[in-house]
Parts: structure tokens; sequence; C-alpha cells
């Protein structure tokens, strides 16, 4: 008898991809912001990591993922192509003591705040990992660790000046799922499945 060898667990979020037009844009941005910050107190993210997450979950079974892509594709199936807006530089949990920077993304009549409630209670069977109590549409520019307020100063005061600054409007109609993999170097991301909004079940890439 032979011994079955447990499924491997795959690191895994839901998001929404970035056009390369607002990606642009937010690496201006980005590349604004380095320079008033000490680079020992803050990990900038690379302009490949720039994603809308609307959940992450964490380590799932690799044999779970086909019913992971149903579970997000019922959620898809019934829902509207979303108007999304990009725009604005904010902090979590405030300009005081930032520990994250992050560009703003809205879609106006709360359709993204819906979709983000749905995935939310459809990953519930699938994901161990707590799920954001108050969903802010965002992507991360960099994250700090350790900041005195004389570090970030500058940064505060320049994220006030950009509160209007518009980095790009689009039309998204599908969701990924993605892994995404740890190393020495920085997070590598792999999309393992695209659902499409209104209807599209979207398909699991080889692993």
């Amino acid at each position: 008898m032979t011994n079955k060898k447990p499924a491997i667990p795959l690191r895994l979020f839901i998001a929404i991809a970035l056009p390369e037009p607002v990606r642009d844009e937010i690496i201006r941005v980005q590349q604004e912001l380095q320079p008033l910050v000490p680079r020992a107190v803050v990990r900038w993210a690379r302009s490949d990591q720039f994603h809308l997450t609307l959940r992450f979950l964490g380590d799932v079974s690799v044999d779970l993922i086909d019913c992971l892509r149903q579970a997000i594709g019922t959620v898809c199936q019934s829902a509207p192509p979303l108007s999304l807006h990009a725009a604005g530089i904010g902090f979590f949990p405030n300009p005081r003591s930032p520990r994250v920077v992050w560009v703003g993304i809205d879609d106006g009549p709360g359709r993204l705040t819906d979709l983000q409630r749905r995935i939310e209670a459809s990953v519930q069977p699938f994901s161990s990992e707590p799920g954001e109590k108050n969903f802010t549409g965002h992507i991360t520019l960099g994250r700090l660790k350790n900041a005195r307020p004389a570090d970030t100063r500058d940064l505060a005061a320049r994220a006030q000046s950009l509160e209007r600054r518009v980095f790009g409007d689009w039309t998204a109609d599908e969701v990924e799922i993605i892994r995404s993999e740890l190393s020495p170097g920085g997070s590598r991301y792999t999309s393992l499945a695209v659902c499409r909004f209104g209807g599209g079940g979207g398909s699991v890439s080889s692993l």
C-alpha cells in the first residue's frame, strides 16, 4: 500500500489587476515618495506586486483550488463590471504612525465594497486567515517598520499635497486567484485562475 502524500498548500490571495497606464502613474508617484523616507525603515513594493487585493487567503490546499474557483466564479457571475478610480495617497493606520502607504481605489456606487463582502463570505471554507473588518480599496506602495515621526514627516506632508492626484480610471471585468511565493528577493506572483464578471467561470492554469 502506497501512502498518499498530503496536498501541498499554496499561499493565495484574490485580487483585481491594474491596467498598464494606471500602473505607470502609480510607479511615478512611488518614485517621487521614495527619497522622502530613510531606506532603513521602508520596504517599497515592486511594480509587479501592484494589485487591488480583495482577500488574502493564506495557505490553501491545491486540492481545493478548483472548488475555490467555482465559489468565486459564482460570486462573479452576478457581478457587473466595475468602473474603478485610482486617486490619492493614504496611510494605515494613520499619517502619524504609518505602517503602510497606499494609493486609494474606489468605484463610487459601492459595488467594489459589495463584491469584496461577497467574496469574503464565499472563501470562508477555504481560509483560516481573518478577513478585513473595514475594507478599503487600495494599492500598497510600501511598508514601514520602526519609523520615527522624524522619518515620516516629509512623506506625510507630500501625501497631503497628493490627496487629489488622480492616477487613472479603468473598467475591471474579472478577478484573479493569485499564488504568492515567498523568496529572499520578495514575493513572486502567479495567476492561477481568472473569474470574469457576468458569467465567465474562469479557468485554472497548470500548477
